[in-house]
């Protein structure tokens, strides 16, 4: 999805019905005590013909969820496997979440509006298929500052408290409640096709290769479809990985359930942003053995990428499919430049300084004494802002190299935002939203809360002024 939606007429879809009941489940949505909307995205409603919605209309649809024209007529709970920390579970399924509505855009990509805490489904276990206020503040907050940051992401849609009180062993309870909407270009995942492959069913599989290549790629299936598939998904999920890196964000649950075909990040829980340069660094207080570390986010994206690969082999030659994950690696390598330059904000040069200046930055923030994103706010551009006392670690040796190679880049964006006159970046890391949270619940004020979606959102429009100064 781009940076900057653009408005466009309401544009219902059903293509998920034309794969047939065995992909998905029928439900009820929860009827909850409450319904108090507590964010609407106002900049992508207009995207799919939403924004004019009044909060009476937007709470039926995305609080009791009555359907949308022409679209879905009831939920889907999607049904799917997949690997949780390297061990396959065959129990799962869209436990508290369920497909409500498709829609086109005004470019004509086929969207999902998906739920998260919207009640009990055949795949929610011993779960009660709710979600905590906390939860859905900390996926709005993830959601704004990456699509802020450039990474392609679902969009929080909406964000309703719906007064229940829930127990949760992992935050004090009784804790509130709320049901989130996303909106993403598909909710087909990698454990989708891991489950038709567990089932032998490759008839299945091939009609969900052949759906994913028409509807998100603009391909016809064939013969040679499940190559073509792995290729699109390996190419973005290179790129996924690299604009993971470049914003400092850990994702923290990579599982196989969690990477979309698309390749579009989703499905936040104990996401961070690291605040200094650490490949050790972890999201999840339960990922003892930091599988799914900041430094080790590639690592994961592509083992998930071969299981995606294997559940293909059941309709595909291994030759076939090999080449897709052996460009991977250089897919990443080269999606990272791209992704630390436009961080950085210069224009590229030859490609061999390019890998130069990238290696510089690593190195010299690796050194941990200035954090992430003060860094890139400092540099902006390949020229350092004036000059304080504060900074002085700049002049250190370890930041030679980075000096040295940065010199002859020049800007490939616009400077002239106020934004770029702040005393500090904006940034998200865990204590800020952890305030955050504490004066929503204790006060109910969400004065930070909002104010921290429009700073976001502010250092986004910094951010993409993509044309120089002269």
């Amino acid at each position: 999805m781009t940076i900057a939606p653009q408005p466009s007429s309401y544009r219902p879809e059903t293509a998920i019905l034309s794969l047939g009941e065995a992909f998905y489940d029928p439900v009820t949505a929860a009827q909850f005590p409450q319904t108090i909307v507590r964010f609407r995205n106002d900049r992508w409603a207009p995207a799919v013909g939403l924004g004019s919605l009044d909060e009476d209309q937007w709470i039926r649809h995305f609080g009791r969820f009555e359907p949308l024209p022409d679209t879905l007529g009831v939920p889907l709970a999607l049904r799917y496997h997949g690997h949780q920390f390297r061990v396959y579970n065959q129990d799962i399924g869209d436990g508290r979440g369920f497909l409500f509505a498709q829609l086109r855009d005004g470019a004509g990509r086929l969207l999902d509006l998906g739920t998260k805490g919207s009640g009990q489904t055949p795949y929610s276990r011993f779960g009660d298929g709710r979600l905590t206020l906390k939860g859905g503040v900390r996926e709005v907050l993830a959601t704004e500052m990456l699509e802020a940051l450039g990474v392609e992401t679902s969009k929080s849609f909406s964000l309703i408290e719906t007064g229940e009180a829930l127990e949760r062993n992992d935050e004090p309870s009784p804790t509130r409640s709320s049901v989130l909407v996303r909106l993403q270009h598909s909710h087909i995942r990698i454990g989708t096709f891991q489950r038709l492959a567990f089932l032998d069913d490759r008839e299945a599989i091939r009609s969900l290769v052949d759906y994913c290549l028409f509807h998100y790629f603009g391909e016809e299936g064939g013969i040679d479809g499940p190559a073509r598939l792995l290729a699109h998904v390996a190419a973005n999920a290179a790129k996924l990985a690299a604009t993971y890196i470049g914003a400092g964000f850990v994702h923290g649950v990579l599982n196989s359930d969690n990477i979309a075909i698309t390749a579009e990040s989703f499905d936040y829980g104990p996401w961070r942003w690291t605040p200094l340069w650490d490949g050790t660094f972890t999201a999840a207080y339960f990922d003892h053995a930091g599988l799914y570390s900041f430094g080790r986010q590639p690592e994961a994206i592509h083992w998930n990428l071969v299981q995606l690969a294997a559940s293909l082999r059941l309709v595909a030659e291994a030759e076939a499919l090999t080449p897709a994950l052996e460009a991977f690696p250089p897919a990443f390598q080269t999606a990272l430049v791209a992704a630390m330059l436009a961080r950085l904000g210069v224009a590229p040069n030859e490609a061999g300084r390019d890998a130069d200046l990238v290696v510089a930055i690593e190195q010299a923030l690796a050194m941990k004494t200035v954090e992430i994103d003060r860094f890139f706010f400092d540099w902006r551009g390949g020229r350092r802002r004036a000059q304080s006392p504060a900074d002085s670690f700049y002049e250190e040796e370890g930041f030679a190299k980075f000096r040295h190679a940065v010199a002859d880049y020049m800007p490939a964006v616009r400077l002239d935002h106020p934004y770029w006159s702040d005393e500090s970046p904006c940034s998200m890391h865990i204590d800020e939203v952890e305030t955050i949270w504490r004066k929503i619940d204790e006060a109910d004020d969400w004065s930070a809360f909002d104010a921290k979606v429009a700073a976001v959102r502010r250092m986004g429009e910094a951010l993409h002024a993509l044309d120089p100064m002269p």
